[in-house]
């Protein structure tokens, strides 16, 4: 790793002036992604700010249908948060299915959405939920805060502090993880509210996260898996690797859907 000076405020405001007054710092949540990194001497920031101790920025709130979690909460603790597990079980299942116990217990919610992962879990919750990303400057509703490959709305300083989603109980999620990263090659969150059904799939997209619109369609018509059927998931824009191409994909999306659906 190159030299890096590690800071960890105790405020918000705080952890905004080290990043104003660095030559080049950069946040640290779970620091999954960003330390490998830098090992590898891919990145080399002058500064970390490590932003965990911020009590503000930690914890889990219901508010009648709405579910408010902190930016630096754990996967772990959204996995066993009774207020998640009654509010949304999807969501507590997903997070639950994130890599292994050592990630999900230094992992965050907020650093996993800020990375934008194309195989990571949480994104497909909060496009398939239609939630808020909050910030220290504004909210994000899900459809402007993903933004290709790795790359976010965010501006330069921007701070994730909180998501909110609404409740659902009529979600659910289904992946198939790649047997070593544990990363999705395939995950579907299916949400119904009301008559409209969100479908979104990570792992898949080479832009990323997406939302099917021939899914969201045949599943708002009949809300059972025998709908899938009748879908074409074409392999045109997704991702090929060694793990499988895009065909295989584009099968694994109608299947990981189908499961989604039986896990409501």
């Amino acid at each position: 790793m190159y030299p890096t000076t590690y800071h960890k405020p105790q405020t918000l405001e705080a952890a905004l002036a080290l990043l104003a007054g660095a030559e080049e710092a950069t946040i640290l949540a779970g620091g999954h992604t960003l330390l490998p990194t830098m090992k590898n001497h891919l990145a080399a920031p002058s500064d970390l700010v490590d932003i965990r101790g911020i009590a503000a920025l930690s914890g889990i709130r219901r508010d009648g249908d709405t579910l408010t979690i902190g930016a630096t909460t754990t996967h772990h603790e959204v996995a066993n948060s009774p207020d998640v597990l009654a509010a949304c079980p999807a969501l507590a299942s997903l997070a639950a299915g994130i890599g292994d116990p050592a990630v999900r217990h230094a992992g965050t919610i907020g650093g996993s959405l800020a990375n934008n992962d194309p195989a990571a879990d949480y994104p497909t919750a909060v496009l398939g939920l239609g939630a808020t990303v909050i910030t220290n400057q504004r909210e994000i509703a899900a459809e402007d805060f993903f933004d290709g490959l790795f790359a976010t709305a965010l501006e330069e300083h921007e701070i994730i502090t909180a998501i909110r989603f609404p409740a659902s109980g009529a979600a659910g999620y289904a992946k198939f993880p790649n047997p070593a990263s544990r990363y999705a090659m395939v995950g579907v969150f299916v949400a119904r509210t009301g008559d409209a059904v969100r479908v979104a799939v990570t792992g898949a997209g080479e832009d990323g996260v997406f939302r099917h619109a021939g899914l969201e369609t045949a599943l708002s018509d009949s809300f059972a898996a025998d709908a899938v059927d009748g879908v074409e998931v074409r392999p045109e824009g997704l991702l090929f690797d060694l793990h499988g191409d895009s065909a295989y994909r584009a099968n694994l999306i109608k299947v990981m859907t189908k499961r989604a659906l039986a896990r409501l």
